[in-house]
């Protein structure tokens, strides 16, 4: 029975994929055809080795029989010390100073760098390190080449400023980049690369006894509308940034989760309230019948927001008493906008301008960019534009 031939792009493509810890040993033998493990072993010892010409050679025992240094004519050994001058002299252009001392981070870089181009041997030799002291930090902390997929990861958790998990972040890898991972995949890599999510804060809550109901709770936590305009939810979170405090007021249309309108004032009480709804309401051209789901807060109970609210013949609806899960969508929304927006930055630092541009900010991503699973992986924008 003959030796299994493999070919080099087999061989690349087999050392690759070892090198990106992505695949165990048995699931890379299976996707290249490979019978024998030691060969894997072979291979990665001939990259590590830098005897990567040994890819293209052919089955068999090689010789060197005639290409020693007892062969080589005057010419050559001289044409050979100016190439290794040459050599040297690029490899040290990347070090600062005269080459001694160089750190291994530096050193493992380089040879990363010029590997292809020279042996491993000549290049440890100009920097004056020894093949001991190399392999011993390459196995300590192995140089990882980023295959496509890692990079677009990395780029793309940039890009959200990190607020995605592993499922977004699969999804608009798909959407933006036609890449298809495993769910798995994408979580490891961003475990590998410290990717994951901003982690919100919980937070306690407690129960303020019972009141007098202004409005029944007719939302009753379906938070899911058939159509726009059919159901909005509103709340009030603060923002507060040394010794200032920022009211913002939002209404969400739980259709598609779009957040409608806004005000942010240095205030909670009813006009802010007033001034978003009447914003809302101008945006969406005036629409009647909308139910309009809030706490017990004193601006919501207020005889004028409650009479501005059967003026322009909407639904009033609120929560229990003390009880946020009734309002959960919108109370989840303002959590989400502080640990991505506010969580990690230095309050002393903002002003009431630099406060205002991060929500506008904010909400425009959310809105326009933030995927969302119940959407099916669309913005609130896109998928509202699915109903127009």
């Amino acid at each position: 029975m003959g030796k299994n031939v493999y070919s080099s792009e087999t061989k690349w493509a087999v050392v690759k994929d070892k090198m990106s810890g992505l695949l165990t040993t048995k699931e890379i033998m299976e996707k290249h055809g490979i019978k024998n493990v030691s060969q894997i072993k072979t291979w990665m010892k001939w990259y590590r080795e830098n005897e990567i010409h040994r890819f293209d050679q052919p089955i068999g025992k090689q010789y060197s029989y005639g290409h020693g240094p007892e062969f080589t004519s005057d010419d050559e050994k001289k044409d050979n010390q100016i190439s290794h001058l040459k050599m040297e002299n690029e490899i040290l252009k990347k070090v600062h100073g005269d080459g001694k001392g160089v750190e291994k981070g530096i050193v493992l870089q380089i040879v990363e760098k010029f590997r292809l181009k020279y042996t491993v041997t000549s290049i440890l030799s100009a920097l004056q390190v020894p093949r001991s002291s190399y392999y011993r930090w390459l196995a300590k902390g192995a140089v990882h080449i980023r295959t496509i997929e890692e990079e677009t990861i990395i780029e793309l958790c940039k890009k959200t400023k990190y607020r995605n998990g592993h499922r977004k972040i699969k999804a608009l890898l798909a959407r933006e980049h036609d890449i298809k991972l495993n769910r798995n995949t994408v979580q490891k890599i961003m475990q590998k690369f410290h990717l994951q999510c901003k982690v919100k804060q919980k937070r306690k809550w407690k129960s303020q006894g019972d009141s007098e109901v202004i409005a029944p709770n007719l939302l009753e936590r379906n938070f899911t509308a058939i159509k726009p305009n059919e159901k909005w939810v509103t709340d009030i979170t603060y923002i507060q940034y040394g010794t200032t405090t920022l009211f913002l007021s939002t209404i969400m249309d739980l259709y598609n989760n779009e957040i409608v309108a806004y005000k942010l004032y240095d205030h909670q009480q009813t006009p802010l309230v007033m001034d978003t709804l009447k914003e809302a309401l101008s945006i969406r051209n005036n629409p009647e019948g909308v139910m309009v789901h809030s706490d017990q807060g004193s601006v919501y109970t207020s005889y004028a927001f409650q009479e501005f609210v059967k003026e322009r013949h909407l639904v009033s609806s609120m929560s229990r008493r003390g009880n946020c899960w009734d309002n959960a969508v919108i109370e989840s929304f303002h959590s989400n906008l502080k640990t991505e927006e506010f969580q990690y930055i230095k309050f002393n630092s903002l002003s009431n301008v630099s406060v205002a541009q991060k929500v506008e900010e904010y909400l425009r991503h959310y809105n326009e960019e933030r995927i969302q699973k119940k959407l099916g992986y669309l913005t609130p924008k896109e998928f509202g534009c699915l109903a127009a």
